[in-house]
């Protein structure tokens, strides 16, 4: 567990991330890592003076095995409310198995990491730029999956959860892998559109946090 900036943490699950960050109202979970992760989720709040009992909501920012893992379980245990977007609902809710173009892709690497136990969504987000949650706007980010999400938090100057819209390697930000991305120019827009907002930090679900004028790294990802 590593702390970004004031109450914004970084738990490193295998090689994805999951994000907690306290609030006045209790604890927020962005993502939940892969199946079976819940201890080792469960220890990240201890080791910060926390209990799962304090996680009050978890946000999603898309429906990939390796972000939604221990959606179900979290959502029990804790009674959590879960927050995702419409597009992305049928695979949450297990109503439904839709194709993408790396329909074949995800599911072999679902295959690979394990079976992910569908749950409810309490409330879904069906409008760009609404707030979730106090602080918290949500940002359509489409490309990787039609219901991808990022959210920007109103904290220390601007705090962006991107998701799998970006990741970062050695301080640089790149856009998705394109293997597993549904829709590669889509996802291209998303991080132009990301590089256009204004934010101090960054937090991927995939490669460590960029701090000190973080927009910056998106700008040069862009222009490059």
């Amino acid at each position: 567990m590593r702390e970004v900036v004031d109450g914004v943490f970084e738990l490193r699950s295998v090689y994805v991330n999951v994000h907690v960050v306290v609030t006045d109202d209790g604890v927020v979970l962005v993502d939940t890592g892969l199946p079976g992760r819940t201890p080792l989720i469960e220890r990240g709040l201890r080791k910060i003076h926390r209990s799962l009992g304090e996680v009050t909501t978890i946000l999603v920012t898309h429906h990939h095995a390796d972000h939604v893992g221990g959606l179900a379980d979290l959502r029990k245990r804790a009674g959590a409310r879960v927050i995702a977007h419409a597009a992305d609902a049928v695979w949450i809710t297990g109503h439904s198995r839709p194709a993408e173009p790396s329909g074949r892709l995800a599911k072999l690497a679902e295959r690979l990491v394990g079976k992910v136990e569908p749950t409810k969504i309490d409330q879904l987000i069906t409008a760009d730029g609404s707030e979730p949650l106090p602080g918290f706007t949500a940002l359509h980010t489409p490309g990787h999956t039609r219901g991808h999400v990022s959210y920007l938090l109103d904290r220390s100057g601007g705090i962006l959860f991107a998701g799998d819209a970006a990741a970062s390697r050695r301080g640089q930000v790149t856009g998705p892998p394109g293997a597993v991305t549904a829709d590669p120019a889509r996802a291209g827009q998303s991080l132009a559109r990301l590089a256009e907002l204004e934010f101090d930090h960054a937090v991927f679900g995939h490669g460590r946090a960029v701090s000190g004028r973080a927009v910056g790294a998106f700008r040069k990802a862009v222009s490059g």
